[in-house]
C-alpha cells in the first residue's frame, strides 16, 4: 500500500488518557512505550524518566541527543527537587578569539558554539540520587532500539529531511562528514516507516549504563571527543569535561490564581513564564472576549522577554536578582504597559523597584518533568566519529557584544531556552507539564497553564487549542486552525499578523496531572508522533 505518513486531510481528536499505576508521556511512542516497561520492571517515574530521554537520542535524533543538555524537576516524597545539567563553554574560548575568526554573532555550527554536554551527567544524577534500578538497566530499551532498528515516525522523518535539507547546503568541511555518515549514510533522510539502526548509539549508551557516565567526561569517550575537537581545532578540552558536574538548584515559582507554577531558574528563560504569569495574574482573561484574552497574554509575552533577554545570564554573572523580577510591585509596573494597542517591547529596571519533553509519574507519588535538546535539531553538525554522539550548538545563545549579561566568556553557561515546569495546589503536587521548541517554550507554558487554570480545559484539550507565538516587535504568528476573524481583530489592535503554514514551530508539550483519587490524568502533543504509555 502506498500511504502517505504526513497527510491527514480530515480533522481528528485526542481524548485525555487516565491510568492508576503510572504514565510516561513524550513526543514519541517507542520512548513512552520504554519509559513503561521499566515501570513494569520495579522502576519508579525517575528511572522511566532516563529510559524514555535516552531513547529519544536513537528515535527522535532530530531534536536531541547524547551530546546535548538537559533540565529536570523531580517530585519525590512531597519535595520538588530541581537539576540544572547544562554545560559551560569551555575554558580556551573568549569573545575575543571568536571576533579573530571573523564572526560578529555566535555561529550556528561548528566547534565554536559547543559547549560542554550535560545530559550523560544529568541521567546519572538523577540515578543516582533517586532512582531504583541500575543505570544500565535504564538504558537497555533505548541500546536495543538503536542495536535492532526501529521504524521512524512520521513528524520525525520530517524534520531528518529538513535537516539534512540544511546542513547540505551549509555543512562543508571534512569535520561535519560524520554527521552524513551516522544520520544519512543512504545519501538522504530516511523515509517515515523506514527502519533505521544506529550501532554507534548503542555501544556509547552501554558505555554510559555500564560507567554511570564516567566514560564520557573522564573515560574512552571524553577522550574521542576531545581528540575529535583538537583535530579540527575546537575550543572543547580533556578539563572542561573531566571538571563538569550536574547541579542541583532550588526551583523558582509564583503564584498564578489558586495554584503554584514552578520552573528551573537561569540560566534557563523560565524565568520569563514566570514574569509573564505574574504580569497575568493581576488581569481578567474572560473566555467569552478570547481577542482580549490573546492580546494580554501576547503583551505580557513580550514585556517579560524583553527583561528575559536582557536580563538572564549563567547566575554566576546576573547582576538583577530573581527576586526583584518576580516582586509584586515590579509586575505591578510592567502590567501597567498594557492597553488596548500591542506595543513595542523593553527591558525594565527591576532593580529601581529542534528539543524533546518528557513527563512521567509512578504509583508512589513521584513525578518528573524533564527535557533535553541539542538545540536547532541536530546541534552543531559535529557527530564524534564511532560513538553517535551529536554535539549541540548551546552556545549560539551567547552574545558578542562585551557589555552584555550574557556575553560569551569562558566556562560561562549561556542563555537556556529549554524549560520544564511543574504545578502544585496547596503544597500538594499536580503534576509536570512542558512545551519545548526553543524561544517558543515560555510563551506555550503560559497559554497551555492559561488554558488549564482559566478556561478549565484538561490537559489534552489545552494543548490541542490553537496557539500563537510572538516573534518579534509587535509581530505575532498564528498558526493553523486559528479562527480569522480573531487574527483580524487582533491586527486591528495593532498586531503584525502572520499566518503560518505548519506547526512545528508552535511547541510540542506532554502533561499529567494526578487527582484527588489518585489516579493520573494526561495530554499528549497532536503536533508530535506523540504517545502515552498508561499502566
Amino acid at each position: 500500500m502506498n500511504l502517505d505518513a504526513l497527510s491527514y486531510p480530515f480533522p481528528s481528536k485526542r481524548t485525555v488518557v487516565f491510568a492508576k499505576n503510572g504514565m510516561v508521556a513524550t513526543s514519541q511512542y517507542l520512548a513512552a512505550q520504554s519509559g513503561l516497561d521499566i515501570l513494569k520492571a520495579g522502576g519508579n517515574a525517575i528511572d522511566a524518566a532516563i529510559a524514555a530521554a535516552a531513547c529519544l537520542t536513537v528515535v527522535e535524533p532530530s531534536s536531541n541527543g547524547i551530546g546535548g543538555d538537559a533540565f529536570s524537576l523531580v517530585w519525590v516524597k512531597g519535595n520538588l527537587y530541581g537539576l540544572n545539567s547544562s554545560g559551560p563553554s569551555p575554558q580556551s574560548i573568549s569573545l575575543k578569539a571568536v571576533r579573530r575568526q571573523g564572526f560578529k554573532e555566535m555561529p550556528s555550527y561548528g566547534f565554536t558554539p559547543v559547549t560542554v554536554p550535560g545530559v550523560p551527567a544529568a541521567w546519572a544524577e538523577l540515578s543516582a540520587r533517586f532512582g531504583r534500578l541500575p543505570l544500565s538497566e535504564v538504558l537497555k530499551p533505548a541500546i536495543f532500539h538503536a542495536q535492532a532498528g526501529y521504524p521512524v515516525s512520521p513528524i520525525v522523518s520530517n524534520n531528518w529531511a529538513l535537516a539534512f535539507k540544511n546542513y547540505s547546503k551549509v555543512l562543508k568541511g571534512k569535520e561535519f562528514a560524520s554527521w552524513f555518515f551516522t544520520f544519512a549514510p543512504l545519501g538522504r533522510a530516511p523515509h517515515a516507516g523506514e527502519i533505521v539502526q544506529l550501532l554507534d548509539h548503542a555501544a556509547t549508551l552501554q558505555e554510559i549504563g555500564d560507567t554511570k557516565g564516567e566514560s564520557f567526561y573522564r573515560g574512552p569517550l571524553a577522550e574521542k571527543i576531545c581528540q575529535f575537537s583538537q583535530s579540527f581545532g575546537g575550543y572543547l578540552q580533556a578539563d572542561d569535561l573531566a571538571a563538569y558536574k550536574a547541579e542541583w538548584v532550588q526551583p523558582i515559582k509564583v503564584a498564578y490564581r489558586d495554584y503554584e507554577v514552578w520552573e528551573i531558574p537561569p540560566n534557563g528563560h523560565g524565568l520569563v513564564a514566570l514574569m509573564a504569569l505574574n504580569i497575568l495574574n493581576g488581569l481578567q482573561l474572560k473566555e467569552q472576549n478570547p481577542i482580549d484574552a490573546y492580546h494580554k497574554q501576547i503583551e505580557a509575552i513580550k514585556i517579560a522577554f524583553a527583561d528575559g533577554q536582557k536580563y538572564i545570564a549563567d547566575p554566576k554573572n546576573m547582576t538583577v536578582r530573581v527576586s526583584d523580577l518576580l516582586s509584586e510591585s515590579y509586575s505591578l509596573e510592567r502590567r501597567k504597559l498594557i492597553g488596548d494597542a500591542a506595543i513595542l517591547p523593553e527591558a525594565g529596571r527591576p532593580d529601581s523597584g529542534g528539543t524533546v519533553y518528557l513527563a512521567t509519574a509512578d504509583k508512589e507519588g513521584n513525578m518528573v518533568s524533564y527535557i533535553q535538546s541539542n538545540y536547532m535539531g541536530f546541534g552543531s553538525g559535529l557527530v564524534v566519529p564511532g560513538t553517535g554522539i551529536s554535539l549541540h550548538n548551546r552556545g549560539k545563545n551567547f552574545s558578542l557584544d562585551p557589555f552584555h549579561m550574557n556575553r560569551l566568556e569562558a566556562g560561562k553557561k549561556p542563555y537556556h531556552t529549554i524549560i520544564p515546569g511543574f504545578l502544585t495546589k496547596d503544597n500538594k503536587a499536580l503534576g509536570p507539564f512542558g512545551v519545548m521548541g526553543a524561544f517558543m517554550q515560555p510563551q506555550g507554558h503560559v497559554q497551555l497553564l492559561v488554558n488549564m487554570i482559566d478556561y478549565n480545559l484538561n490537559p489534552q484539550a489545552a494543548l490541542d487549542a490553537p496557539r500563537w507565538q510572538w516573534k518579534e516587535g509587535k509581530s505575532i504568528e498564528l498558526e493553523p486552525g486559528f479562527p480569522m476573524y480573531m487574527a483580524e481583530a487582533l491586527m486591528q489592535k495593532g498586531h503584525i499578523v502572520n499566518l503560518s503554514l505548519e506547526t512545528g514551530s508552535f511547541g510540542r508539550g506532554q502533561v499529567i496531572i494526578r487527582q484527588e483519587n489518585g489516579t493520573f490524568a494526561g495530554g499528549t502533543e497532536g503536533r508530535a508522533d506523540s504517545a502515552i504509555a498508561a499502566w
